[in-house]
């Protein structure tokens, strides 16, 4: 296994990171944010019991993606180089827009889901990606 590529990743930066953009799903899909206009585009009543089963899991599930996003980031902050914080924005700019949002969006398209669902998820992503990618800049 070509391990050279993780020699030079600060896993603790990593896992800093993931919480960050998980901490920022928290914010960003409460009722003070957006959750509760999230919520009704994509037809899920809040109120419902059988909406809290599962959740831990779902949780779970959501952290560790964030988890893979931020060391994919750091492997690209260290493949090209990033060392200020501009850069860093940059990157999670191009990262978040041009993979996350555009990924996300493709599915949207297909499932037919109102544009404010993809403003709301697609600004998270965007927001979460540079997030990471300063943490992981900043603490290099």
């Amino acid at each position: 296994m070509y391990t050279e590529l993780f020699s030079h990743i600060n896993w603790l930066a990593v896992l800093v990171a993931g919480i960050a953009y998980f901490m920022l799903g928290g914010l960003w899909y409460s009722k003070a944010l957006f959750g509760t206009k999230w919520a009704s585009l994509q037809k899920i009543d809040m109120n419902d019991p059988n909406m809290k089963k599962g959740v831990g899991a779902i949780m779970f599930y959501s952290f560790i993606l964030m988890l893979l996003t931020a060391a994919g980031l750091a492997i690209l902050i260290v493949r090209a180089g990033v060392m200020h914080i501009d850069g860093a924005v940059r990157l999670g700019l191009v990262t978040g827009l041009l993979f996350a949002v555009t990924s996300v969006s493709i599915s949207f398209v297909y499932e037919k889901k109102p544009i404010a669902l993809h403003l709301i998820t697609g600004a998270y992503l965007l927001l979460g990606n540079i997030i990471a990618a300063i943490i992981l800049v900043a603490w290099k």
